[in-house]
């Protein structure tokens, strides 16, 4: 699934798909039989559903890492002002390889980006790299002292 750049065009998910999808959330090494026999469908069933949704976009499955225990003790919201070409501004921020998170965004800042990193020396190397794309005006850094909360539920309630 790639991010989504433009508002998406609307899916509707039945009782059944957002079921399954919920099983995926809890694990997503979850075998088919056993979403199926959860959901009452065969595990054939449950595999072409998968299939759609994945085709479609509507989802993916994907290993889900804790920075900080893979030694990214520092992680980061940056707020951007710009100029110009906002899409281009993004563009440019998404290729920095530390940056997972980039955003078009309305009111104070023009972009969000959301950043991982070693220490504080490699933010602020990476804070120089995101200040020399040419339509950067401003940053406002937002360092995370302690994530509280993080989930991935959305739509199958």
């Amino acid at each position: 699934m790639s991010p989504m750049s433009e508002p998406a065009r609307r899916i509707h998910l039945d009782e059944t798909s957002k079921r399954i999808i919920e099983q995926l959330q809890q694990d997503g090494r979850r075998s088919y039989a056993a979403i199926g026999k959860a959901v009452g469908l065969s595990e054939a069933a449950v595999r072409q559903r998968v299939q759609r949704l994945l085709d479609a976009g509507v989802m993916q499955i994907v290993g889900v890492t804790d920075p900080m225990t893979l030694g990214f003790s520092r992680q980061a919201m940056i707020g951007i002002r710009c100029r110009g070409d906002l899409e281009r501004a993004a563009d440019e921020l998404a290729a920095i390889p530390e940056i997972d998170y980039v955003v078009i965004t309305a009111g104070s800042f023009d972009l969000l980006v959301e950043l991982v990193a070693e220490t504080d020396e490699r933010l602020l190397e990476i804070l120089g790299r995101i200040r020399a794309v040419p339509a950067v005006l401003s940053t406002e850094s937002f360092v995370y002292l302690k994530l509280k909360k993080q989930t991935y539920t959305w739509g199958t309630r």
